[in-house]
């Protein structure tokens, strides 16, 4: 990661609105459901690895500009050791195995009580090879529905971040999310 990105500090937030709402699997200090302006969730980042391989890849999110959305997650607050530790495993993560870059984002806690703070996140972008870019809900579904990678069965990834925007953020709305959630129950059931 470029370090031009990151402020110079000893704390950093990092933002997740998919598999790190339920499994940052770093260590941190402590944590915020909110979302982040600007940008949409979608299902349009293929995974060769985690979720899926190379002959089958898997679909997982990714951010999409739009300046009338907002995205639900996590933010993750390091501090010390952990700043560097996180950022490590997550280039990792993220950046080398899934195609993502970084950038720098407003993140507004939801309680209303605390302040917004910028947070690292992480977007896969459509020049990357493996982004598949848009399909519809039920194309979507059908390649979820068959793939496999690393850590498990795509669906999982797909029936954890809607079983986590049900519990955490039950007034909002995801139709991309919820209707890629159906078609994927109706095959499979």
């Amino acid at each position: 990661m470029p370090q031009d990105v990151l402020p110079e500090t000893s704390s950093l937030w990092i933002f997740g609105y998919g598999s790190l709402v339920w499994n940052p699997d770093f260590s941190y200090s402590r944590s915020k459901v909110g979302h982040i302006q600007g940008y949409k969730r979608r299902f349009w980042h293929g995974d060769n690895f985690y979720r899926g391989d190379k002959d089958t890849p898997g679909r997982v999110v990714t951010l999409v500009e739009d300046l009338e959305a907002c995205t639900w997650g996590v933010a993750y607050e390091v501090t010390g050791s952990q700043v560097e530790e996180s950022l490590k495993y997550l280039n990792v993560r993220e950046a080398t195995r899934g195609g993502y870059v970084s950038k720098m984002v407003e993140f507004t806690p939801r309680d209303q009580d605390e302040d917004a703070s910028l947070a690292l996140v992480y977007i896969a972008t459509s020049d990357n090879p493996i982004y598949l870019g848009p399909a519809s809900p039920a194309e979507i579904a059908a390649q979820i529905a068959i793939c496999r990678g690393h850590t498990g069965h795509n669906i999982e990834y797909l029936l954890r971040l809607a079983d986590f925007m049900r519990m955490y953020c039950p007034e909002v709305e995801d139709d991309h999310l919820f209707s890629i959630e159906a078609a994927a129950l109706a095959l499979v059931i």
